[in-house]
């Protein structure tokens, strides 16, 4: 198995890029290739004495900016490193491509020259959030933000074969973000979306409140890409908020700092399970390949663990699992 790395995507490129593909070579069984200017690559390399074999270096003259527009960018930059990695995967010389580098970028080229799977609508990113019973896949998280109602019923659908053959949930439960539980509830959209997705032979639980995306009581939770952006980064801005204030509340006098020396093993814990960078990537579901987006300001951790997440998308043949369920309920109506 090939996985084609964006060496120069990312706040902290290609230091970050590098570290995690040094990390994913050592552990998985597959040749990490860092797409990226081999000269800059080259020289972060030379920090790693002893450098993996199944490590190899795809040479890109150009960097698409976090910045720049997407679809501008992968038109005028061709030799980018996002470019020449999703041309890898589109010519099957890989078996999967990561990036953490622009997110729009990685869409736009994944959709436009690698394809969208048979019965396939739109791509969906799918992120893996933590919660207080177990994870949840939401799934959308920004990739399209007006969908119509048989965009998010597929949503479900490969959201569904996501956590069924690679996370090993036998009948995953569905549930669709909406403002109250009630059927009735909702824009015209999420209520011609509940009938599909009722109809659907999905696990369907109905809808779900913002509220319930950490509970983890759903393993599956749809919705556009517009709420679902939203939503990541208020979880995002709170968990800082919430970091910043314990902190400060914590170090008040001497008996709290007190306190929080002897809970430190309980925050570390904790700290764990809501990092990202233990999940990793987020899989674009949808596109005729494995396409990875990881966080931009994502670690070397975060980065192996991105690079993890493709392999195992790959080795569970996921997109076969996803085109089955589209064509299951396609017969079912």
């Amino acid at each position: 198995m090939k996985i084609a790395l964006d060496a120069m995507g990312g706040d902290t490129a290609p230091d970050s890029a590098v570290a995690g593909a040094i990390r994913a070579a050592r552990e998985l069984p597959a040749e990490i290739v860092l797409v990226g200017q081999r000269e800059v690559v080259e020289q972060q390399l030379s920090h790693y004495p002893q450098r993996p074999a199944n490590l190899s270096i795809v040479h890109a003259t150009e960097v698409i900016g976090m910045e720049e527009s997407p679809v501008a960018s992968i038109r005028k930059k061709r030799d980018s490193s996002i470019n020449v990695g999703v041309e890898l995967l589109r010519e099957r010389q890989v078996d999967a491509f990561v990036s953490a580098g622009n997110t729009g970028a990685v869409v736009s080229a994944s959709t436009l020259l690698v394809g969208l799977l048979p019965g396939i609508e739109r791509p969906g990113i799918a992120l893996l959030l933590p919660g207080v019973q177990g994870d949840t896949l939401l799934i959308d998280v920004g990739a399209n933000i007006d969908p119509k109602p048989l965009h998010l019923l597929q949503y479900g659908l490969m959201g569904a074969a996501y956590v069924r053959y690679v996370l090993g949930q036998e009948r995953p439960s569905v549930g669709l973000l909406n403002v109250g539980e009630e059927e009735t509830k909702g824009t015209e959209t999420t209520k011609e979306t509940y009938a599909l997705l009722e109809a659907s032979g999905l696990n369907f639980v109905g809808n779900v409140e913002g509220r319930d995306i950490f509970s983890g009581e759903f393993n599956v939770i749809v919705c556009d890409g517009f709420a679902g952006n939203v939503a990541l980064k208020t979880a995002e801005s709170l968990a800082h908020a919430i970091n910043v204030l314990l902190r400060r509340s914590l170090a008040m006098s001497p008996i709290t700092r007190l306190g929080a020396w002897l809970a430190r093993d309980a925050f570390r814990q904790l700290r764990k399970e809501v990092d990202y960078a233990e999940h990793g990537g987020a899989p674009l579901l949808g596109v005729n390949g494995v396409s990875i987006i990881a966080h931009g300001a994502s670690s070397g951790k975060a980065i192996k663990n991105a690079i993890r997440v493709g392999y195992e998308s790959v080795r569970h043949d996921l997109n076969r699992h996803m085109v089955e369920a589209v064509n299951s309920y396609v017969q079912r109506v």
